[in-house]
């Protein structure tokens, strides 16, 4: 381990998680595979060649450094990827000269697209993007009759690769109605589309949560984000999925492991303080290790006095103010702690567990906001 930690992620436990959410799918539904924010952290140069490997063809990301990423280090020719998200004006150039599909949500980068596709003489590859009721991003239904025009008097720059849309909160039974209405005004967009003689290879709607709680919605294609990574949507999706089963078992996979090393253990009298400040004071005579891991690398300062680690099978706490570069444990109860023994931060060590969300909830953060987080720079290994 050359830096001060590493994070593991497990190959078997990936493909059983494409497994299942295969499993779930209606007759040729494809899957595109969301891999924004470092594909939730667990890494796009990780995730990316196991997905191919899985038989994954499609992937989503958010931005134009993403799609370069992704199609710098994709295997398969006929591997496709998707923007859905910021594309700069280069980035709209480089995309049609890849074959590169991206989201259109307003006229200017409709425009601007079309002139790009004209200089380069290439149809561009477009998912046009609907406003059904988040009130984020997309064309609004009153808007459509000029995207249809332009479209239409320009179909030789244009590939209509998709018509989409996203979900206001399909993981909670709170948004049913306003969820159950984008999905009828999403249809009824749809047959506008039809009548204007524009007809979408692919009709997404559906994330993650949406597969399980609404499977009517997978129309053309899903995009899968959390759940590949053996993550539920909300612990109300995992209730709802799992009150219809016989098995109780979760059949979700979480695949990544964080684990550093010990860098020091030293003793440290009763009444003296432990760390910067005066946060923590020994009431008794302490053993104390310090872990090469701070809140630079992803380890809350707000975990102060509170988080918690796995060390010799056990769960130790994390005492006094987290550093920039350094924590330290209370290994008091430890009958032996060394230099070099394996730290886990997130995933299992004998029988003690920390998982993702339980390191969420230490930290008040949600799984995605945790596991996002988690630096580019910490080193990613698939095993």
């Amino acid at each position: 381990m050359e830096g001060t930690s590493i994070i593991e992620i497990n190959k078997l436990k990936y493909f059983e998680n494409l497994q299942f959410i295969r499993s779930k799918l209606h007759k040729g539904v494809r899957i595109s595979s969301v891999v924004k924010s470092n594909a939730y952290g667990h890494g796009i140069e990780q995730i990316v060649p196991l997905s191919e490997e899985a038989g994954i063809d499609h992937f989503s990301v958010f931005c134009g450094r993403e799609a370069k990423l992704v199609y710098t280090i994709k295997r398969n020719p006929d591997t496709d990827i998707m923007v859905m998200g910021w594309l700069s004006s280069p980035g709209i150039k480089w995309a049609i000269e890849k074959g590169v599909e991206f989201f259109v949500f307003e006229y200017s980068v409709l425009k601007e697209t079309l002139k790009n596709a004209k200089k380069l003489k290439k149809k561009a590859k477009i998912h046009i993007e609907v406003e059904t009721g988040l009130n984020r991003t997309g064309f609004d239904i009153n808007d459509l009759n000029k995207v249809f025009k332009l479209i239409n008097d320009n179909k030789n720059n244009f590939l209509v690769k998709g018509m989409a849309t996203h979900y206001s909160g399909s993981e909670s039974i709170a948004n049913h109605v306003r969820v159950r209405r984008q999905t009828k005004k999403f249809n009824k967009i749809y047959q506008l589309f039809l009548k204007n003689n524009i007809q979408p290879e692919y009709r997404h709607i559906a994330c993650s949560a949406a597969l399980i709680n609404y499977p009517e919605s997978q129309m053309d294609m899903v995009r899968i984000g959390i759940m590949q990574y053996g993550f539920w949507p909300s612990i109300e999706t995992f209730i709802g999925y799992i009150q219809q089963r016989t098995d109780k078992t979760d059949p979700l996979k979480r695949i990544l492991t964080w684990k550093t090393k010990v860098m020091s253990v030293k003793k440290v009298k009763m009444g003296e303080f432990i760390s910067y400040g005066s946060s923590y004071l020994a009431q008794e005579n302490k053993t104390i290790a310090v872990i090469p891991i701070g809140y630079s690398q992803g380890f809350g300062r707000n975990l102060s006095n509170f988080g918690k680690v796995i060390v010799g099978g056990e769960l130790v706490k994390v005492i006094g103010l987290v550093n920039m570069n350094m924590l330290i444990i209370d290994v008091t109860s430890l009958s032996s702690v060394k230099r070099g023994d394996e730290v886990v931060l997130i995933g299992k060590q004998g029988i003690s567990e920390i998982s993702v969300s339980s390191f969420s909830d230490m930290s008040d953060m949600l799984n995605y906001e945790s596991l996002t987080r988690l630096p580019k720079n910490i080193k990613r290994k698939v095993v």
